[in-house]
């Protein structure tokens, strides 16, 4: 049997409570009132396509360098990490700016039945694909034993 899973890297998510207030304060601005701020949610959008040879993944991460995406294999999960880092240093004539910016984002999938040695990945237009091919199931052998 072939399986991927998505699941959050936090393990376990908490029960949601329609009053419980870290929740209404955690969700405040990731409203459609608030775009500015909903557009900045953390957690990379993943499309995941299955075909008879592979399933695919699509993780949306726009603005960040190939060079800052991390992507491993260990033990049946699959983890894409992203470690963005931006300085700005602007100098005029009665002031200096300097500002640091760090972010990290961090999907993590279960996945059973792949060939680790064959996943592919790609990233363009800020959209990273990733190839996972199936292993190829064998049917068991059936032999009839005669009993002398």
């Amino acid at each position: 049997m072939f399986s991927l899973v998505p699941f959050r890297s936090g393990g376990l998510g908490r029960r949601r409570d329609s009053w419980d207030m870290d929740n209404i304060f955690e969700n405040f601005f990731k409203d459609s009132m608030f775009p500015a701020f909903y557009a900045n949610n953390s957690q990379m959008k993943v499309d995941i396509q299955e075909n008879p040879q592979e399933f695919v993944i699509e993780a949306e991460i726009p603005g960040v360098m190939k060079e800052e995406i991390n992507l491993e294999i260990d033990d049946n999960r699959l983890t894409i990490s992203v470690n963005k880092k931006d300085e700005i240093n602007e100098e005029k004539e009665n002031y200096i700016r300097r500002e640091r910016r760090t972010s990290s984002m961090v999907r993590t999938f279960a996945v059973e039945n792949i060939l680790p040695d064959k996943v592919s990945a790609k990233y363009e237009n800020g959209v990273l694909t990733i190839i996972l091919p199936k292993k190829v199931e064998t049917a068991p052998k059936y032999k009839k034993v005669k009993i002398e």
